[in-house]
């Protein structure tokens, strides 16, 4: 990094097994920020899309590192269809709240949460809870056609 917009990560890795095993290696070009609380922010930019991004991706099956957008990978909460995000949002506040995951399974107030966050987390809780039968209902619905 001694020339100042000429800096460059190498990336050295192999790909594959046995007699198709492929050593790679990839140039990344580095660009930086400087925030307004003072020093550097690096970032890669991708060598297929020319976009600044903080991580590059290999896929299972991939042959180089790539942003998201080159890859089209998307976030897992984009994959999640909409009968299913009720039950999502209950496992993250059964999660939260370090419960056993799944459907109508019993809650509880951990030790050093205020009374309070607890309340609207129940709260949020029974709300799932009722969208969650309702798609059950609708599922099993659909299952007796």
């Amino acid at each position: 990094m001694s020339e100042s917009g000429e800096e460059t990560l190498l990336l050295s890795f192999s790909r594959g097994t046995g007699e198709e095993r492929e050593s790679v290696e990839q140039s990344v070009r580095l660009t930086h920020t400087e925030p307004h609380f003072g020093g550097k922010r690096w970032w890669m930019i991708c060598p297929y899309r020319g976009i600044r991004v903080g991580k590059l991706y290999l896929p299972p099956g991939g042959d180089r590192f790539a942003s998201r957008k080159a890859w089209q990978i998307g976030y897992q909460s984009q994959r999640i269809a909409n009968r299913d995000r009720p039950f999502e949002a209950l496992f993250r506040i059964q999660k939260r709240l370090g419960c056993p995951q799944g459907w109508e399974q019993p809650i509880r107030r951990p030790k050093g949460m205020h009374q309070s966050t607890f309340a609207r987390l129940e709260e949020e809780y029974w709300r799932l809870d009722e969208l969650c039968a309702v798609e059950m209902m609708r599922v099993i619905g659909l299952l007796a056609r």
